[in-house]
């Protein structure tokens, strides 16, 4: 058994684990935080993508002990304390960016990290698609998906372009 210190969403936690216990186990199981979905077991997905120190990885790629010391954000992180959506969650609700939703916690963590990779760059449709090669949707042709991101990049301050920003979904 090993012990751990992680920062998650703002909360420091101290555990011991099984050093060979994944982080999305350690979250989901431990934690109980269920928005961080596993989807597939093989990181294919993105359905488990966290923010840990800012950077989106897969949770379900990476031991909890490897987490140690550092800040993970999940979706329940991400909402103000009074329950205000982040600008990203409520694009994605304004432009149909999910339908069964199962995918949507990963494609919000992913595109809060894009943005933040891409912070004064134009963030062009071309762009958001590449950078979401690593999450899958099994309910969407993607194009509210990238509606949502490039919506919710424009909200939080970044330079979106391109024919999926705007209009209407």
């Amino acid at each position: 058994m090993t012990d751990i210190t992680i920062t998650v969403n703002g909360r420091q936690i101290t555990a011991t684990v099984e050093p060979r216990l994944l982080l999305v186990e350690f979250l989901r199981g431990t934690l109980l935080l269920t928005g961080t979905h596993v989807g597939c077991d093989t990181s294919q997905c993105g359905a488990c993508t966290v923010l840990l120190d800012g950077r989106s990885v897969k949770a379900c790629t990476m031991l909890a002990v490897q987490a140690d010391g550092q800040r993970v954000t999940t979706i329940e992180g991400v909402a103000a304390a009074d329950g205000t959506l982040h600008p990203m969650q409520h694009a994605f609700r304004e432009h149909h960016g999910l339908q069964c939703g199962f995918c949507t916690p990963g494609m919000v963590m992913s595109a809060l990290a894009l943005v933040d990779r891409h912070r004064g760059e134009p963030l062009t449709e071309t762009v958001i698609r590449n950078e979401l090669e690593g999450n899958l949707c099994r309910c969407t042709g993607y194009q509210g998906i990238v509606k949502s991101i490039a919506a919710g990049a424009k909200a939080m301050g970044a330079k979106a372009t391109g024919a999926s920003v705007g209009g209407a979904p």
